[in-house]
């Protein structure tokens, strides 16, 4: 188990330094994270919700690095596929809980449990899970620029019943080069045993704004984006279904450079990353064998908790103005990692 003491002083290093006092305040449907005087992202809790989500999401530079549909009205020229994909999210595409018949099956019929990465409908109604926000803490403020707030989430399946508990921690540390949220995440099987199917639909995710796209698509904007990893590759076929401490997506929105990187703590059980030309970054680390991942080739072990047990994961979503190089995307994962 990991402490929080190592965070915090991780986020003390001096590549991190102080940009503005940051500040955490928490609504009603919404948490703020303030940077200075400026809201520079939202983390949606609200009922309404199928997963809590973090949108907007505000590089220091001023610009926002996600898509703001399906949460803004867009112009024809913007993308309205994927209206699961909101912003930056966690969840698994087929979480399922051992001894528990469900009575509303997965609209993907390959799925054993519950789908939380769809939202997916048919005539009786939605057949994906929840994840509820059911508590949120007092905020902590650990220094200046960097504060914490602990939410609780219970996993919902169509049923309407409880499989899952997690508690979700994030830190905002706005710094001199980017802005980080690393989310601390503690799942537990207080109900019964879970297991994490195989599938390509997970998990830890961000979809970047249209601009920041490598694919080009008719009669919508994008396609002039660059998506990179760790290792430098720049061609989704050498990124998609292979492990990398992180992947990064950069590009320009009214002749400003901005990048946004999905970061894959060493601690976890290792991603493959499902990762798209056309926005999508995520870190998958339960996929196997059946979810196409060329790293998981011939591999059926699946991941499991056993009742009463709990699995701790750790990832980072960093906003930066600049490109990969400018925004020292390395030495922000080198901190975050320690």
């Amino acid at each position: 188990m990991r402490c929080l003491l190592p965070l915090v002083a991780m986020l003390a290093l001096p590549t991190l330094a102080s940009a503005d006092d940051v500040l955490i305040t928490v609504g009603k449907d919404a948490i703020e994270f303030k940077a200075g005087t400026t809201v520079v992202a939202k983390y949606a809790t609200a009922e309404s919700v199928a997963k809590p989500y973090l949108y907007p999401l505000i590089a220091p530079n001023g610009v926002a690095v996600t898509r703001a549909w399906p949460m803004e009205p867009t112009s024809d020229m913007n993308t309205k596929d994927h209206v699961h994909q909101k912003s930056v999210w966690f969840c698994h595409g087929d979480v399922i809980p051992e001894g528990i018949e469900l009575k509303i099956k997965s609209a993907n019929k390959a799925d054993k449990g519950v789908d939380f990465w769809s939202e997916a409908k048919d005539k009786d109604g939605p057949r994906h899970g929840k994840i509820k926000c059911v508590k949120v803490g007092k905020p902590t403020q650990h220094a200046k620029n960097h504060a914490s707030v602990e939410t609780h989430n219970e996993w919902i399946s169509p049923d309407g019943g409880k499989i899952l508990d997690e508690v979700r921690v994030i830190h905002f540390i706005d710094g001199k080069d980017g802005r980080t949220f690393a989310f601390d995440i503690t799942l537990k099987a207080t109900v019964c045993p879970i297991t994490f199917g195989d599938t390509k639909e997970g998990s830890f995710g961000l979809r970047v704004r249209d601009e920041l796209r490598m694919e080009k698509k008719k009669d919508t904007i994008g396609g002039e984006g660059v998506m990179t990893n760790a290792e430098g590759k720049a061609v989704e076929k050498d990124i998609w279904g292979l492990p990398s401490a992180w992947v990064h997506y950069a590009g320009k929105v009214d002749g400003k450079e901005i990048g946004v990187a999905v970061f894959d703590h060493p601690s976890n059980p290792k991603a493959s990353w499902h990762a798209r030309a056309y926005g999508l970054v995520a870190a998958n680390p339960f996929g196997r064998n059946h979810s196409g991942f060329p790293s998981q080739k011939g591999k059926e072990d699946l991941l499991k908790i056993a009742k009463g047990g709990e699995m701790k994961l750790k990832y980072a979503v960093y906003a930066h103005a600049g490109n990969a190089k400018a925004g020292k995307v390395a030495e922000a994962y080198e901190a975050f990692k320690k």
